[in-house]
């Protein structure tokens, strides 16, 4: 059996309260709103019943976060994508800023023999401003599982005001030299990049982030979007250097909003 489920999020300002407005069709919801830094920022906790996306199986995300605006979007766990049996799975997620939006979801486990298409577009409005984060882990290393066949297809497209800013596209076929390869993951089994869209970055604040040697590298690719992207042997050492990053960037991007783990991370 396959799933096509579909969840719809839309944050506005309602006096010095953001609001969630949720609709959605088949196992993908958010259960209710979070609001463990008061009023002006809504967590939301992105929940897919089912625990992983199997063969065949389509979902679609869209999340609207107008002026005024401030949103935390993450998920209880880690993505599982299942092994394929012949009928390939996709995700889209879309995502439009016009206020602030945190889009920081959990890995995602691509298990060998999965075939995966996932698409995110992030549009974002005058005065918008976001960071998010989109990492993967190749196969079940505890298992002493290899990504040896399948496919990944991964794409992110990033808009300003309408104009095209950055795209960024992965296609790995399990079993791949450039797995292995110098000039592809080097034999790393988790990758991911974090964008940051929000002041006019200064040399100096670019500086002090990639300061601590750990740092992802760091790319400025328009006055206002930043890009990092890192290679890990684990889920546990990507997350961490993300985190590390978010933390330093959060009161740069947000106007000095102090930083503050969801708790379901911790659990």
């Amino acid at each position: 059996m396959t799933w096509e489920a579909s969840l719809s999020l839309t944050y506005r300002r309602v006096s010095a309260r953001t609001t969630c407005a949720r609709r959605h069709c088949g196992p993908l919801l958010v259960q209710k709103a979070l609001y463990p830094e008061g009023p002006r920022v809504c967590h939301s906790i992105v929940v897919h019943p089912p625990g992983g996306i199997a063969g065949g199986d389509c979902l679609s995300i869209d999340v609207g976060c107008e002026a005024g605006a401030h949103a935390l979007v993450t998920t209880p766990a880690a993505t599982k994508w299942y092994k394929a049996a012949g009928a390939p799975s996709a995700q889209t997620v879309r995502l439009t800023v016009s206020g602030a939006l945190e889009w920081l979801p959990q890995e995602a486990i691509v298990f060998d023999a999965a075939e995966v298409d996932a698409q995110t577009t992030i549009a974002l409005a005058a005065g918008g401003a976001t960071i998010g984060w989109d990492m993967v882990v190749l196969a079940r290393a505890a298992m002493g599982e290899r990504f040896a066949h399948g496919s990944l297809q991964q794409t992110i497209r990033f808009y300003e005001h309408g104009r095209l800013q950055w795209l960024e596209r992965v296609r790995l076929a399990g079993g791949d030299a450039l797995l292995g390869s110098p000039v592809g993951l080097r034999g790393a089994r988790a990758f991911g990049c974090l964008w940051a869209y929000g002041p006019r970055w200064q040399e100096a604040e670019l500086e002090a982030l990639r300061a601590p040697a750990a740092t992802p590298a760091l790319t400025l690719l328009a006055p206002r979007l930043l890009v990092a992207r890192a290679l890990a042997d684990t889920a546990a050492a990507l997350r961490a250097a993300f985190e590390a990053l978010w933390l330093r960037l959060r009161p740069l991007v947000f106007e000095g909003l102090a930083p503050l783990r969801p708790r379901i991370w911790a659990t």
